[in-house]
């Protein structure tokens, strides 16, 4: 037993290192005592996070656990698609082109129906500025009225001239036939007298022969400045007829019930819809006419997919602008020839036109939709969810829930989806299985 030293200090003794006949172990209370705290505390401490991550790991277990009960019901496999929305039945309205006009502004509009109407044949769509049209149709109109009446007074002229010749024809017919008559006087009468009556009537024999000649070249004179004045009249008339067309394509109607859709042009340096004041380009597309109780889909088929395409296929069709709106569709047409994918030339797409039946106020062209093609139906199987189904081995398996334990069954598969497969064997509708999770075997509670 070793004792302890006396040390002395100003104010007395050490109580640590006093005298005593008792254990001394005494002197070593206050390590022990402070270890044995830190090592409580450090137990307390990882219990603790033990329980949290023992908490967590169970709350993340419960979390991942996914059930599905097994279904008999049929079973369809689908091939979705992208498209657009297009009108079957639609009226382009294009700026009329004039002839004599080019260049852009020169067609302003002055009255333009809103998007959106729905109008009746007859009612007006867009109307351009056509001031110049009735300028011109007016001075063209008023040239045709001055050569019809100039033709008018042509007319009269030329039938009192032939009024007037007439009169001279006749009476020289008349003098011809008054010095023959004189003339069979030439026997009895002096021979001076006789010869005056002959040359008189050489004179009106040569007077009436000149005069049926002139009398015939008046008329086709006549005739032709009369044609002349007529193709002029013409010419006229064709000006003023196409002036007044000209006047009638600046005002626009429709001519089938529907809905307008504005086009867009270029505003600067962005694109704008066509509204009243904008001058625009001869040939422009103003806007649209569609009837929208006749719609159809457009949509490209990949080369994989082509071979599910059959004429007739029945479709779901949603809109991603309104996800609640479904229609039922028909594929109607699918190209026979492919063309060039955009990212690779081996890739070829199939165009495929797939019929809309119903319609909806919301439903207009140009609206990007969903195309679920129905490509296989089994009537009558038992359907689970492919993340049911886990293989070991080349076995398709699944875990089965009863009575708060699960078990692995193995089954037998056949036509799958992307979503779902058809169990032949293994299972019973009704029953609950759990997804995405695999097990080694043997029944867990």
């Amino acid at each position: 037993m070793v004792r302890g030293s006396n040390i002395q200090s100003g104010k007395g003794t050490d109580p640590i290192s006093l005298e005593h006949t008792g254990d001394e172990s005494i002197r070593f209370f206050p390590p022990l005592f402070l270890c044995t705290v830190i090592f409580l505390i450090l137990g307390f401490v990882f219990a603790a996070c033990s329980g949290v991550s023992k908490a967590k790991s169970a709350q993340t277990n419960g979390t991942a656990v996914r059930m599905a009960k097994v279904e008999r019901r049929d079973f369809v496999r689908t091939v979705r698609l992208a498209g657009t929305t297009e009108a079957i039945q639609s009226f382009s309205v294009l700026a009329p082109r004039l002839p004599g006009r080019s260049g852009w502004g020169d067609l302003t509009i002055t009255k333009l129906v809103a998007a959106a109407t729905r109008v009746k044949p007859g009612d007006l769509l867009v109307e351009f500025d056509r001031q110049g049209q009735i300028r011109n149709f007016l001075d063209t109109q008023q040239e045709y009225l001055q050569q019809v009446e100039q033709i008018k007074r042509k007319e009269a002229e030329i039938a009192a001239a032939k009024a007037k010749d007439d009169t001279e024809l006749k009476a020289a017919e008349n003098d011809a036939a008054s010095a023959k008559w004189e003339m069979q006087r030439n026997e009895v009468i002096a021979r001076i007298n006789a010869e005056k009556n002959v040359l008189i009537y050489e004179e009106a024999k040569a007077k009436l022969e000149a005069l049926r000649t002139t009398y015939n070249l008046k008329r086709q004179a006549a005739e032709a400045d009369l044609r002349v004045l007529e193709i002029q009249s013409i010419h006229n008339k064709l000006a003023m007829t196409h002036a007044q067309s000209n006047m009638e394509k600046m005002v626009i109607r429709a001519n089938m019930e529907g809905i307008v859709v504005l086009s867009q042009i270029w505003k600067g340096q962005n694109m704008g819809e066509v509204q009243e004041g904008d001058s625009v380009h001869p040939g422009s597309s103003i806007l649209q006419l569609v009837n929208p109780s006749i719609m159809q889909v457009r949509a490209r088929v990949n080369q994989a997919d082509f071979l599910f395409m059959k004429i007739d296929q029945t479709t779901q069709i949603s809109l991603d602008a309104y996800p609640g709106l479904t229609f039922t569709g028909q594929l109607k047409q699918v190209a026979p020839i492919g063309v060039p994918n955009n990212l690779s030339n081996r890739i070829r797409t199939f165009v495929a036109l797939f019929g809309l039946k119903g319609s909806d106020p919301r439903l207009m062209p140009d609206l990007s939709a969903a195309i679920d093609v129905e490509v296989e139906r089994v009537p009558s199987v038992l359907v689970v969810p492919r993340d049911a189904i886990h293989m070991e081995n080349g076995v398709a398996k699944v875990n089965v829930l009863k009575e708060g334990k699960t078990q692995d069954r193995v089954v037998r598969l056949a036509q799958k989806s992307d979503m779902e497969v058809v169990i032949e064997t293994g299972l019973e509708a009704g029953e609950t299985l759990l997804l995405g999770t695999r097990s080694s075997g043997g029944n867990k509670s």
